[in-house]
């Protein structure tokens, strides 16, 4: 998306596709095929930098029931791996990863393991 308001700033200042490229390549990496076809849409009238509705399967695991499933099932032991979770609901591991993550703002938390000292006791 930052990349197609860059290229549209740069059309609107009458720049060329090559020079736009040019600049943008030595910021983010982009595409010389992708600033063109940029420009053929601003040239064409095309204002919006969002990408437009396109038909597709709609998700069907991410549903609010299987959420609640999930996290009851984390809730009930956070033990359980994302395979026996996705095992369980009958889902994808991707599935259960991203409710995990985007839907029940679940993180890993780092646990850090100290060594032990030795003492002349503990010898």
């Amino acid at each position: 998306m930052e990349q197609r308001v860059n290229i549209k700033f740069c059309f609107k200042l009458d720049r060329t596709a090559t020079e736009t490229h040019e600049m943008l390549v030595n910021v983010d990496a982009v595409s010389k095929k992708c600033v063109f076809e940029w420009f053929k849409r601003f040239r064409d009238g095309k204002e919006d930098v969002k990408d437009e509705p396109r038909s597709g399967r709609p998700p069907t695991s991410t549903t609010p029931d299987n959420i609640e499933r999930v996290r009851r099932m984390h809730a009930d032991d956070r033990r359980l791996s994302l395979r026996m979770i996705a095992e369980e609901l009958k889902i994808s591991r991707d599935s259960v990863s991203n409710i995990i993550h985007e839907h029940l703002k679940k993180r890993k938390k780092k646990v850090y393991a100290f060594p032990t000292l030795l003492r002349s006791s503990n010898v």
